[in-house]
């Protein structure tokens, strides 16, 4: 399945808690994505995930049912030392 790297924007910063990383996993894997990981920003307002999807607009979808940026989406290929 392809990956892609999304960007997302916060105005606030992002409190994560192990009930709402728990609370989207059900909604990413619906739309038919597979989480892989994600980075939070030093601020707290810049999120970066790894996702494996079909496409795009399933990312999006989910996004859109979540309330949750998804600004930029690139298509990305693994590189491993």
């Amino acid at each position: 399945m392809p990956l892609y790297l999304i960007e997302r924007n916060f105005a606030e910063q992002v409190a994560l808690t192990k009930e709402a990383v728990e609370g989207v996993v059900p909604v990413i894997t619906e739309e038919g994505n597979h989480w892989l990981f994600s980075f939070l920003s030093a601020d707290k307002k810049k999120m970066y995930c790894l996702y494996e999807a079909p496409n795009p607009d399933t990312i999006l979808a989910a996004a859109k049912r979540l309330s949750m940026p998804a600004d930029v989406i690139v298509p990305v290929d693994e590189i491993r030392p």
